[in-house]
């Protein structure tokens, strides 16, 4: 478990980060997202024990990374956005390194093997760092943070210099990692925190101003809270069909898309799901519904209102 609490950190007169606090329980993985500069790689580099804070404490499973660095760094697996590599070192010879600089006790050959398979760089285990494309260097970097097997992994842009594949592979890695340990992902890439984080960090000039999931930020943020569904259909029957069901406020008709189907915008109760029983009452009917979308924020409109200029509640600051 991550713990921080009113963590602070100045330079000089500049608040880098400003009394912040927010938790990563064990199995979790938490999005921390922000813009540059606004103190995401200063918190990420006080809870890796690289600077100090000027005030607060970060707790890595219990330990004070101030009062027992060593203690609490040997918890911590960290991949940095510009991974610590050796390039005259071959990938063996780098992870035989770090295994003894983490004074690792698992049994080395067993451990390593098992890390190379599980980032699939067994097959360059041989080569030089340097001959290795960005990606395997990528690879190699996430390797040694898991050297050691620590309860707390924390990732900056991790997915940096991948191709397709190999990102939807270390995002399959990292949602499987997330199940034994407690995983911080910083990255820039808003599709891949919302594919692999459970909940979500917003900091911005120094303070969090968000700290959720996904979809109550969504719906925090939302004016509305709108489900619209195309569906092919009498109109009249559908609109009828759509008041009817329970929790259903109001009901507005769009635009026509061919030979009898609308566009339907539907308001429910805040706090309800009504897609299940629309589904099932138009099957019933003989309705096709041919698209269902909420209006409800994406990712990437939650992290812009957050980041210029709007509350939690969607209104200014």
């Amino acid at each position: 478990m991550i713990e921080v609490q009113n963590l602070s950190k100045h330079y000089g007169d500049k608040k880098a980060v400003d009394n912040i606090s927010f938790k990563a329980e064990d199995g979790e993985i938490l999005g921390f997202l922000g813009p540059n500069g606004a103190g995401k790689s200063t918190t990420m580099n006080i809870l890796t024990g690289y600077i100090s804070s000027t005030s607060g404490k970060a707790l890595i499973d219990g330990t004070d990374i101030l009062e027992d660095p060593i203690k609490a760094k040997s918890k911590i697996g960290y991949l940095p956005e510009l991974p610590p590599l050796y390039l005259d070192m071959t990938v063996k010879e780098y992870l035989n390194f770090i295994y003894d600089l983490k004074k690792c006790k698992l049994p080395r050959n067993t451990h390593l093997k098992d890390i190379c398979n599980l980032v699939k760089i067994d097959h360059v285990y041989k080569r030089l760092i340097k001959n290795l494309s960005k990606g395997y260097k990528q690879r190699v970097g996430l390797a040694q943070a898991l050297v050691g097997n620590p309860n707390v992994l924390i990732l900056d842009e991790p997915t940096v210099g991948l191709d397709p594949k190999q990102i939807i592979e270390i995002r399959t890695l990292i949602k499987k990692l997330g199940r034994n340990h407690t995983v911080i992902l910083s990255s820039h890439i808003l599709s891949e925190v919302q594919a692999v984080c459970d909940k979500i960090i917003v900091i911005n000039e120094g303070k969090i101003v968000a700290d959720d999931t996904e979809d109550n930020l969504s719906r925090k943020l939302s004016s509305d809270h709108k489900l619209i569904v195309r569906i092919e259909g009498d109109q009249k029957k559908v609109t009828d069909l759509i008041d009817s069901l329970a929790n259903v406020e109001k009901v507005d008709i769009g635009a026509k898309h061919g030979d009898d189907c609308w566009e339907y915008r539907i308001e429910s109760k805040e706090g309800t799901d009504i897609r299940r029983d629309l589904f099932i009452h138009c099957a019933q009917k003989g309705f096709v519904i041919l698209e269902m979308r909420s209006s409800e924020l994406s990712l990437e409109d939650i992290f812009l209102r957050l980041t210029m200029g709007k509350s939690i509640d969607g209104g200014e600051d």
